[in-house]
């Protein structure tokens, strides 16, 4: 799903959309905090429904990897180490700095933040890395940020009680293992 489409589905919801205007709104203060917002209940999700990486760094005896360093070139904002490889090492700094304890290719999992999305970001051009049943229930916090402010109504607190439920059920796992058991088992 692209920004243009989350933005749309979630002005609809709190009935703001206007697909006549360039920017989806005539409602200025919505227009102008709608990138942000999105951003932020993006992230969010992230932390819920996380966006996995595949790191390979060559190592050596003694070298203190962080998540600068996992990051690389990627540009990827990484906020946890997930699994490690390839080589023995001791976590520090509350598995934020890994030690290494030998040389070789270490082979890390990581999980990411995905890319921020900022007043620049061109609405047709950015795609979300977020799973479909996280993208599903993000219109509800965008609506409820943006009309947090809206203390007549109080239609923020109807859209933040919605999301915040539908958030709970999010499942985090991306794979299901199955498995059968045959003949029983005794314990």
């Amino acid at each position: 799903m692209r920004l243009l489409e989350m933005k749309k589905k979630a002005l609809a919801l709190i009935e703001e959309l206007n697909p006549d205007s360039k920017l989806l709104t005539d409602d200025p203060d919505i227009s102008a905090k709608i990138n942000e917002v999105v951003n932020q209940i993006m992230y969010d999700l992230a932390r819920v429904k996380k966006i996995s990486k595949y790191v390979e760094l060559e190592v050596h005896k003694g070298d203190l990897i962080d998540f600068e360093m996992l990051a690389g070139e990627s540009g990827y904002e990484i906020y946890q180490i997930g699994t490690v490889g390839g080589v023995n090492f001791s976590p520090r700094a509350n598995g934020t700095i890994l030690k290494m304890l030998e040389d070789g290719t270490a082979e890390i999992d990581v999980f990411v933040y995905p890319e921020r999305i900022t007043e620049k970001t061109k609405d047709s051009a950015y795609e979300f890395e977020l799973s479909d049943d996280a993208l599903e229930i993000m219109p509800y916090g965008i609506a409820a940020d943006l009309l947090a402010s809206d203390v007549s109504a109080n239609y923020g607190n109807v859209y933040l009680q919605r999301y915040e439920a539908k958030k709970q059920m999010l499942d985090p796992r991306y794979k299901m293992t199955q498995f059968t058991v045959e003949g029983g088992v005794y314990i």
